[in-house]
């Protein structure tokens, strides 16, 4: 009985169109990246699982893909790559200069229900900054957030930030014990009708006073001018008006960066991950595909000594690979891919003389940078002719017996039909030509 074998749920096939798509965009953000001086690290694609229960609580298991390998060892792939970063850095570099900036673009793992942009194996590109505290590094991080979409040309978008520490400072003057489980609730706000996020505040105990002052707190959104003033009557306390100056100052020296046009202050963010500290952020790309955040970070000072460090701050940001593209694709800003050859080189006969001749021509092709294929199936002209019109090759070189033994070769212009014969010692530098028009 034969068995017919399916990908397993929430992953795909990516085929060379698909692919050549992808690279293009990794390149793309790859090269901001490192114009920033951050640099590529690779963590394996399994760690304990304990790594991530010390991150976020035994229940986090249940998203990841954990279980006992032949050493009864148990072990997750990774949901994210800043808890392996962190690991990492705790491992081998707590002593290296200060700040230390790593960049990574991996594939990550989560068991959830697919969903639009949403994938059981899925790719981030993202970056670490850790060993400064300073608001210059936000800047830093969220600049180069904001500089990597752009150089994908996507440029429908904003930055929305928002800040933990106000957030946690509001539940307290709410009087909400359990301020994580709030910050969860107004983190899903979009996810639900007015009602249902309603009635969910009301399970925290607060009174319609409570409710209508967190529905007041998450309309604040907007640009900076106009936002912060406005949460500096909302907010009593050092402690919040510390934070606020805080996000003065980033917006300031985002100005600096000229990305600041792009950056909207949210309060109303909380982010998903429990080990934010303070400034959070994410982009926001309008779209009619059903896709919310593509992507996001913040600051994170904690993370670091709860996997047993040093106190150690640190902030970075992961942006969403299966969400851009689509966006991009929908937008129409992602070249079409060509996966054609330039050249395509025919020997016109079996006999061994001539294919080793064609062996050589397209080797001489390659070596010059050029894109190039030949035949390997032994098809006759014709078909072989057929196979490189089907491919949209524009230039093919054909090589027959009576040719070669005058030291030539003949270059056909697929669009045009016509064809040139040229000394076979120099047919890279006429197609060269040719290929410049």
């Amino acid at each position: 009985m034969k068995v017919r074998l399916e990908k397993v749920k929430g992953t795909r096939d990516l085929l060379p169109e698909e692919m050549e798509k992808r690279r293009w965009v990794f390149e793309r953000i790859r090269e901001v990246f490192e114009r920033y001086n951050f640099h590529e690290v690779l963590t394996p694609t399994f760690e304990y699982t304990t790594l991530f229960q010390l991150r976020s609580g035994e229940e986090v298991v249940e998203q990841l893909y954990a279980f006992d390998d032949k050493g009864k060892r148990n072990i997750s792939l990774r949901p994210d790559m800043t808890s392996s970063v962190a690991r990492l850095y705790v491992n081998s570099f707590q002593n290296a200069p200060k700040p230390v900036k790593w960049y990574y673009i991996a594939n990550m793992f989560r068991y959830e229900e697919p969903q639009s942009g949403r994938y059981r194996e899925f790719w981030q590109a993202g970056v670490e900054l850790l060993g400064s505290g300073s608001v210059e590094a936000d800047a830093e991080v969220i600049a180069l957030f904001v500089e990597s979409y752009l150089a994908t040309g996507l440029k429908d978008f904003t930055v929305n930030v928002g800040d933990r520490v106000l957030l946690d400072e509001f539940a307290r003057m709410l009087g909400v014990e359990d301020d994580v489980g709030l910050m969860r609730l107004i983190d899903k706000k979009d996810k639900l009708s007015r009602e249902e996020f309603t009635a969910a505040l009301r399970d925290f105990g607060l009174d319609d006073d409570g409710v209508e002052k967190v529905l007041s707190l998450i309309g604040i959104k907007g640009k900076p001018d106009d936002v912060l003033p406005k949460a500096e009557e909302l907010f009593t306390g050092k402690k919040a008006e510390e934070e606020i100056r805080r996000l003065y100052d980033l917006t300031d020296l985002l100005e600096a960066y000229g990305v600041r046009e792009k950056v909207l202050i949210d309060l109303g963010i909380a982010r998903g991950f429990d080990y934010y500290t303070s400034i959070v952020f994410e982009a926001i790309a309008p779209n009619d595909l059903g896709i919310g955040s593509v992507g996001g970070g913040g600051r994170y000072d904690n993370l670091i000594e709860v996997f047993g460090g040093k106190p150690t701050p640190a902030t970075g940001f992961a942006i969403g690979i299966e969400r851009l593209i689509p966006i991009l694709e929908w937008k129409g800003l992602i070249p079409e891919p060509k996966l054609r050859p330039e050249v395509y080189v025919i020997p016109i006969g079996k006999e061994q003389e001539l294919r080793k001749a064609a062996i050589r021509v397209v080797s001489s092709f390659r070596r010059a940078g050029i894109k190039a294929d030949h035949e390997l199936t032994g098809r006759k002209l014709r078909k072989a002719l057929d196979y490189a019109g089907r491919l949209g090759v524009p230039y093919v070189v054909l090589i027959g017996k009576r040719d070669l033994a005058e030291g030539k070769v003949t270059v056909r212009d697929m669009e045009s039909g016509e064809q040139r014969s040229v000394e076979l010692d120099k047919v890279v530098e006429a197609v060269g030509r040719m290929m410049k028009g």
